[in-house]
């Protein structure tokens, strides 16, 4: 609700207040309560003030129980303004301070306890009792509507901490997701560039062969690229466009991407044991990634060299496998770079584990392992 429906509320409840109380002085005025200006004036005071009982509750209190006993110890209708000072404690209770809606507690006591106790046929302590009573009751509902709002801006504060972390991690996402396609397929284009520049004069066919290469790969990059700034468009993708966006790659893309690396060098033999199942798209682009990274990693450390991929469908894992018979890693470095801190974090995200290394007959190795759950793939996507 906004600051003025807020206001146009408390007005109207104010205004009903006012007028109430006058139409009730005028009905009783045949029985000894005839209204004046100075009555009605106070009428005005004691209800009016609570058009601002959220901006300054304890100060519209303050001037509503004043006017209140005022208007009972010149003796006007006992029953009469007693309900604006309990609403304007309500407000306390429910927008001030602990101590604030204590004494506003015992402002309130006071007023209801000597309006009611000047009524005929009512002793002291039960107008005591009964004013307690109404005061607990409206500082209770107050604290409650207090801390109801208080806990509406926390679940407001951790939804917007949370739609930031999500906005955090999506970034991540679509970064790691540039650095794969960028760092692939320029590894691949600088190779066969300098491939190329070499034999240009010497071998014309291979040099044609390398562009080929070259133009697939940059066409296949900027494809990708596309499609993951796609994501960051807030309208909708421009269908007259002669260039569609191309889909989410996965396992069923490695045909390409084998062939793209053999082109581009490398002796590459890929096996798939068991039966290929169809995986959460998020485990299928991850595994897709990994080998892309593995292969890009061959090409730009090992040279030319032969690598073995092996998939393996088990019934509740999927096993991932990289070989080449490379020179391996240089004991002391680091193998991989930031691309195997990238593989980590994939493979750790779907609950799976990855070994990367130089087994002792050389070369490099690259295993990953994820669980496969048949009856909840939804906590996979």
């Amino acid at each position: 609700m906004s600051a003025l429906d807020s206001r146009l509320l408390d007005g109207a409840l104010a205004t009903a207040l006012v007028v109430g109380s006058w139409a009730w002085e005028i009905l009783e005025q045949g029985k000894g309560h005839p209204p004046t200006p100075l009555s009605m004036t106070l009428t005005v005071l004691v209800n009016a003030p609570l058009t601002w009982r959220r901006r300054a509750p304890f100060t519209v209190l303050v001037v509503s129980v004043g006017a209140s006993l005022t208007y009972h110890f010149l003796g006007y209708h006992m029953g009469l303004n007693s309900i604006g000072p309990l609403v304007a404690l309500y407000s306390v209770a429910a927008h001030a301070s602990r101590k604030a809606t204590g004494v506003g507690a015992v402002l309130v006591i006071a007023e209801w306890t000597h309006s009611s106790a000047n009524q005929p046929g009512v002793a002291l302590w039960s107008a005591l009792g009964q004013s307690i009573i109404v005061a607990v009751w409206s500082v209770s509902t107050g604290i409650v509507v207090q801390l109801l709002v208080e806990r509406g801006r926390q679940l407001a504060e951790e939804h917007d901490a949370a739609a930031r972390r999500a906005v955090v991690y999506e970034r991540v996402r679509i970064a790691r997701e540039l650095h794969d396609v960028v760092a692939h397929h320029m590894s691949v284009i600088s190779v066969q560039a300098g491939l190329g520049r070499y034999v240009a004069l010497s071998d014309p066919a291979t040099a044609h062969t390398t562009l080929g290469v070259i133009a697939d790969a940059s066409h296949e990059a900027l494809a990708e690229v596309r499609r993951l700034l796609s994501i960051l468009r807030p309208e909708a993708p421009d269908h007259d466009d002669e260039t569609p966006y191309t889909t989410m790659p996965g396992l069923r893309s490695l045909d390409a991407l084998v062939e793209r690396m053999r082109a581009a060098g490398l002796t590459i033999r890929l096996t798939v044991d068991g039966e290929p199942r169809t995986l959460p798209p998020g485990l299928d682009l991850c595994a897709y990634r990994i080998v892309q990274e593995s292969l890009t990693n061959v090409l730009k450390h090992a040279g030319p060299a032969h690598v073995d991929i092996r998939l393996t469908y088990e019934p509740d894992a999927l096993n991932l496998r990289v070989t080449d018979d490379g020179p391996g890693v240089v004991p002391g470095a680091r193998p991989c770079g930031h691309g195997l801190i990238g593989m980590t974090e994939r493979v750790t995200l779907y609950e799976g584990m990855i070994h990367a290394g130089s087994p002792p007959g050389g070369g490099f190795d690259v295993l990953a392992t994820f669980p496969l759950f048949p009856s909840e793939e939804g906590r996979l996507t």
